[in-house]
């Protein structure tokens, strides 16, 4: 395993231990980096209309298409601690 993907794995780990829950657009950033990284470039078809929270998913996801997938943990990592700094 990569020393990126160890990384990677721990700032998931840290990101739940938070003291406070991050704000929406902080979560949608990280749900974003999060699926980029494992999933690659959105797929699927995009959500309805009355199902906000998941058009919102889609949309921050589709945001960042064609990031790599290394690129993507960085973002993830980079973005999990400021908000560990933050605390």
């Amino acid at each position: 395993m990569s020393d990126l993907q160890q990384r990677f794995e721990q700032a998931q780990k840290d990101v739940v231990s938070l003291a406070e829950r991050p704000q929406n657009a902080v979560l949608l950033k990280l749900y974003a980096y999060y699926k980029q990284a494992v999933d690659g470039d959105v797929s699927g078809d995009k959500p309805g209309a009355f199902d906000l929270v998941a058009k919102k998913k889609y949309a921050a996801w589709e945001d960042i298409k064609g990031t790599s997938s290394d690129a993507a943990m960085q973002l993830y990592i980079d973005e999990v601690q400021g908000l560990l700094d933050e605390e």
